[in-house]
Parts: C-alpha cells; sequence; structure tokens
C-alpha cells in the first residue's frame, strides 16, 4: 500500500531533522539498505546505501552549520516527494570547495524521493544551487 501525503511529509522532516542535528547515524537510517544516493554534482557521483552516503554527510556536517530548512512546496506522487525547500545557515568549512569562513549563507535545494513501502528513502536526488552559494561566497 502506497505511504500518504502526511507519511511521506513525517519521513522528510524526520529527515531533515537529523540533518539539522548533524546526526549522521539519523540520516543514514532513512535510506534502505540499498538506496541510491545522488547529490547533483557531488564529485563522487551517486552512491548506494547508507554506507555510500555516509562520506558525503560528514563532509556537509564539517562545512555547514547552524541549518534551518525551510519547505516552501512539495508535490507528491504514489511512492514519491518533491521538496523544494531553503537553507539557511553559516558555512564555517569549504562547502562545495568553497571557503566558508563563518559566513551566513542560503540557498534552495530541490529533492526527488522515492520511497520504499516502509517509508525509508529508496533514492534521494538533490539538486542545490550553486550559483547562490558561489555569490554569496566569493573566494
Amino acid at each position: 500500500m502506497p505511504l500518504s501525503r502526511t507519511q511521506m511529509d513525517a519521513m522528510m522532516d524526520q529527515h531533515f531533522g537529523f540533518e539539522q542535528a548533524d546526526d549522521v547515524e539519523g540520516v543514514l537510517a532513512t535510506l534502505t539498505d540499498d538506496a541510491q544516493h545522488d547529490i547533483v554534482g557531488w564529485p563522487t557521483g551517486p552512491t548506494i546505501g547508507p554506507d555510500g552516503a555516509r562520506s558525503f554527510y560528514e563532509a556537509l556536517f564539517a562545512d555547514l552549520s547552524d541549518g534551518r530548512i525551510e519547505t516552501i512546496r512539495r508535490l507528491y506522487g504514489e511512492d514519491f516527494l518533491v521538496d523544494e525547500s531553503l537553507w539557511r545557515g553559516k558555512a564555517p568549512g569549504r562547502p562545495f570547495g568553497l571557503e566558508g569562513r563563518g559566513r551566513p549563507l542560503e540557498f534552495r535545494l530541490l529533492h526527488v524521493v522515492e520511497y520504499a513501502p516502509d517509508g525509508r528513502m529508496k533514492r534521494e536526488n538533490v539538486w542545490i544551487d550553486l550559483a547562490a552559494i558561489l555569490q554569496q561566497l566569493p573566494q
């Protein structure tokens, strides 16, 4: 039986909550063992499963801090969700290879998530507004 919109929202919000808490293990627990994890443009390309996604989240949590996500809109299908959000926080590290120097940062995110019947993500595709990041973190 397909997940309801409410169930998909709860799972996406839980995933974002783990991200905001810099909780690597929590985020990885939201993925299936064979999940496709694809941060478009990330140097490793798509990875498979929680172990494949681990290095991305470890780098992300080292490079960004105090992050908050504001959902702008969500679209739903039978077993998928498209989430447009705005991320706001600070860049103490080197997000996406750029010197953050602790500066404030905000950028849009687009997630396309497919869910397994148990509610975990079997596919997470993420597009990041790199142009906005480049404007805010000039080198």
